[in-house]
């Protein structure tokens, strides 16, 4: 029996999906997308972290020294983000980090990204939110910012503001329809042209196609809408041009298990991983400070007690990015807030760290804390080990999963961190406003950005990806996830992988007939719905 075949194949609907995706279905092509989760629409998202709701489209990821969160959805980590949207600093494109050369390609800088950049803005579109828009935790750490002598600005949102109603759910899907996330824009316009998205299909690998004309055979396992341990059927598709964007835990484990049938792969595939950065610190403020200091009131006799109210992320300030500053030195500090799940995580100073009676007051006023998410630039130390038998990780349970992820936290980033912890305590605790927190837990970093695992670059071995996002040595094979993003940005990614994908579009459009695909070149963006 033949093999299914279509123009491009497509692993992953997120950001690095969805967007070419778009563009080559609205050129002509015959486009197939693979989806590892399954398929939710607005009405299958509640308010809810009961077992069998959120985790049926998020997963947990645990690693040695790491945890990861990522989406698993049509959609993918759009669906479960928190949407803030912003433009990485100038000096993220020449950072050399551990290398001592620049990592990112030539090709590749603010200034070249920024058309990109203006693209993704107006497709999803991203609000500029004014002080009216931001909600009482947010302008509670403007007001702290402001008087340790720091400046301190709202966020860009991918929200819809006139839908949004500060429920803070958003990391479980949005039930107000106001998260801008791919539903609303790329998927749904890749789907006006054609493009076929299928749910629930979990690819495993990429190896030499068998018909003429076909470049690559992708396999792939039809996954039990009811366990996703399970598999209920396998196929094969063959493509012209296939696109990798499984997500940053998802694509280079696909191409470590293509190796062998391809021939090998580049010596960065699964290695320089980045986690952003990322680091959570937490506050518990003093009420009566709050008022005191701050001279603020949220209502009657109450100062704050609003962490669980407004959206996730509000405001931020830049005032650590110093391009002047050396590497590993320059952060953002942002105003985050966390869902009850995680709220065992920040620490007491005494022992024990984890429970006792300190503790249990902290847990008893959560509803006067702050998260801090601190960015930072790391030094790209993440390495995969060999590949699970099936899928990117072993799951363990709805939701929960072991992974082959390793990350050392070397001392450049340490000091990153240190710096980062120094500079959020500093302002958050000046004259007693509040208590200052680190995260208790098994591994030492909590990672929702991950990055940088199958990364572009000019150099050979230390990229995986050229600056055209195609694989080394793999005709016709791109990656455009933030797996190729080269390192951590200081910032909230998904705008940078958005634009990203935004340019790696244009390219293959101009490239698909040197590989038997014939398209148009449409600038259009989608209208979003």
């Amino acid at each position: 029996m033949a093999n299914e075949t279509t123009d491009v194949l497509i692993i992953g609907t997120g950001f690095g999906g969805s967007i070419p995706g778009y563009y080559l279905a609205a050129g002509g092509a015959k486009v197939i997308m693979l989806e590892r989760g399954p398929r939710f629409s607005t009405e299958d998202f509640t308010q809810s972290l009961r077992v069998g709701t959120f985790n049926r489209f998020i997963d947990s990821i645990s690693g040695k020294g790491i945890d990861v969160t990522a989406g698993n959805c049509v959609g993918g980590s759009s669906v479960t983000y928190y949407a803030a949207s912003l433009r990485a600093p100038s000096f993220i494109f020449e950072r050399r980090g551990t290398l001592g050369r620049r990592i990112w390609p030539k090709a590749i800088t603010r200034s070249s990204l920024n058309h990109w950049y203006s693209r993704v803005e107006a497709a999803i579109p991203v609000a500029e939110l004014s002080w009216n828009d931001v909600p009482y935790a947010g302008g509670l750490f403007a007001a702290a910012c402001n008087r340790a002598g720091h400046t301190c600005q709202p966020v860009p949102l991918a929200v819809d503001l006139t839908k949004c109603t500060n429920c803070n759910w958003m990391h479980t899907g949005c039930v107000f329809d106001a998260k801008r996330s791919m539903l609303f824009n790329y998927i749904p316009g890749a789907e006006s042209f054609g493009a076929e998205i299928r749910p629930l299909h979990e690819v495993q690998k990429i190896q030499p196609a068998q018909t003429a004309g076909y470049r690559y055979a992708v396999s792939y396992l039809e996954i039990d809408p009811n366990d996703y341990t399970q598999s209920l059927g396998s196929g094969t598709i063959e493509a012209k041009i296939v696109i990798v964007a499984a997500g940053t835990m998802g694509t280079p484990v696909i191409l470590q298990r293509s190796a062998l049938a391809l021939g090998g792969m580049p010596p960065a595939v699964g290695r320089y991983m980045s986690a952003n950065g990322d680091r959570v610190s937490f506050a518990a403020f003093d009420e009566d400070k709050v008022s005191s200091l701050l001279g603020l009131q949220r209502s009657p006799g109450v100062a704050y007690e609003a962490f669980p109210i407004g959206k996730p992320i509000n405001t931020m300030t830049f005032d650590y990015l110093d391009p002047k500053k050396p590497e590993f030195s320059r952060f953002a500090l942002q105003q985050l807030y966390s869902p009850p799940i995680v709220n065992a995580l920040p620490g007491v100073d005494q022992s024990p760290f984890w429970f006792g009676i300190d503790k249990r007051g902290l847990l008893l006023n959560w509803r006067s804390w702050m998260a801090i998410v601190e960015m930072t630039e790391d030094a790209n130390e993440g390495v995969f080990g060999p590949p699970p038998k099936t899928g990117s990780f072993t799951r363990l349970g709805p939701g929960i999963a072991s992974g082959q992820l390793e990350y050392p936290i070397a001392p450049q980033t340490q000091h990153g961190f240190d710096l980062a912890d120094a500079a959020a305590e500093s302002i958050l605790t000046l004259d007693g406003l509040a208590t200052f927190h680190t995260v208790a837990s098994t591994n030492s970093i909590q990672c929702a950005h991950p990055l940088a695992s199958c990364r572009m670059g000019d150099n050979p071995g230390t990229s995986a990806l050229d600056d055209r996002h195609e694989l080394r040595g793999h005709p016709g094979i791109f990656v455009t996830d933030g797996a190729s993003v080269p390192t951590s940005l200081c910032v909230n990614p998904s705008l940078t992988i958005a634009a990203l994908a935004e340019r790696a579009s244009s390219i293959l459009l101009k490239r698909a007939n040197q590989y038997g695909v014939t398209v148009k070149h449409s600038g259009t963006i989608p209208v979003p719905s």
